[in-house]
Parts: C-alpha cells; structure tokens; sequence
C-alpha cells in the first residue's frame, strides 16, 4: 500500500536523513514523500543531502522537495552578492564548505537548476505541505512566497484554507508538542523537531510524518 510521508527541515544533516528514509520509513517506490525544505546550512553535509535527493529522484522515486528560506537565501546570494551577508548570517558558509567552493557562483548548475525549480507549496488532497506558512489575510494565500518560506502560525482563519491541514516545517518544535497537535488531530501539523540543533535543548530529531496513520518516526541525530 502506498503511503504518503513528509520529513522536516534536514540542515546539512545526512547521516539521520539516509537513516530515516532508507531503514526507518524504507522508502518505496509507491510511495509519495513531500521534504518541507531547508536541506542545507547549519549542519555540515549539505551537498551529500542535496546529492541524496537527487539521486532517489533518479531512480524513480516519488520525491517532491519544497523550498525553504535557506534555499532562498542561496539563490538571492548567487544572484545579487550584495545578500551573501544575510545568507552568511544564517550559516551559509557551511554550504559552502560542503560543496568544497569559496564562492556561490563557482556552485555547479545542477544544483543551482535543483533549488530554482523547488515549488512553495504542494497540495494533496486536503492537506497543504509548506516550509512555513500562509498568508492568513490574503484573499489569495498561495501567492505570497515571502510567508511560505519565512512565517508559520499555529492557526488560520483564512476562508480559503478552511478544512485543510498544513503540514510545515520552519520553527523547531519538541517531539513532545509534535505528538500532542497529531494526537489532537490539529489543523496545523509542524514537524521540524530541530535535527541540527543538540537533544540537551530538547531538539535534536530529524522527524518523518506517515500522514495518512498520522504517526511520527523520528530519527537522532547522534
């Protein structure tokens, strides 16, 4: 039976990553796996986790990626070096460090091609998958990518989004409050429970959601 799953921001983490897709939720090829973005910075193998997806999409599996923020702020560096700062503020360099270049633009056109062609948003039935956040005010949430990627918000009133729940990453949450909006069936599901950052801060997870079951397989980050 096919299931559909979502995994949280990564961060350069690849040893958890390859754990928990190949041995945790052992990806099939009849499965459909949503990843809410921010694969890169902060941890230190970036490019191994870009080269990962990559390489299962490859092979035929069923991978959407979304954007997130970290992406953005790589793209906004190699376009306009004036951003490198922000970007460099948000632990660009060890992007960098991982992709063994001094300089984004020196970043070969794969990857750049791979994080131009990420979407915002993916819509499966009624559930809504986004790094961050929707436009609550907006008679038109979907067309504002600077929420998407940069705000969350633990409810919506939003007519438009009525009935459905989203799925996001962004904001790092405990696994105990993860469980308790599943348990309590929330509209709004985050699963970011903070891989790159240590178990001593309650974080330290790097978290798949079986979407349909509504059951949490979340992986350490040792």
């Amino acid at each position: 039976m096919s299931r559909l799953l979502a995994i949280g921001d990564i961060h350069g983490c690849f040893k958890p990553f390859y754990e928990l897709v190949v041995n945790v939720i052992d990806l099939k090829k009849n499965d459909r796996l949503i990843l809410l973005g921010d694969y890169i910075d902060r941890g230190m193998q970036s490019k191994e986790v870009v080269d990962f997806i990559l390489d299962l999409k490859r092979k035929g599996f069923d991978i959407t990626p979304l954007t997130g923020n970290h992406e953005s702020m790589l793209l906004e560096s190699y376009r306009d070096p004036v951003m490198l700062y922000q970007w460099f503020m948000n632990s660009g360099e060890t992007t960098l460090l991982s992709f063994g270049i001094e300089d984004i633009r020196d970043m070969d056109k794969i990857y750049i091609d791979f994080f131009s062609g990420l979407k915002y948003f993916e819509s499966i039935g009624n559930y809504l998958f986004v790094h961050g956040g929707f436009n609550d005010h907006d008679a038109d949430p979907f067309s504002d990518k600077v929420h998407m990627i940069w705000e969350s918000r633990p409810y919506y009133e939003n007519p438009v989004l009525w009935g459905k729940t989203i799925i996001h990453g962004h904001r790092p949450k405990t696994l105990e409050f993860v469980r308790k909006q599943i348990s309590e069936k929330s509209e709004v599901i985050p699963i970011d429970t903070g891989c790159v950052y240590g178990l001593e801060m309650g974080y330290g997870y790097l978290s798949a959601l079986d979407v349909n079951e509504m059951i949490l397989y979340p992986v350490p980050n040792d």
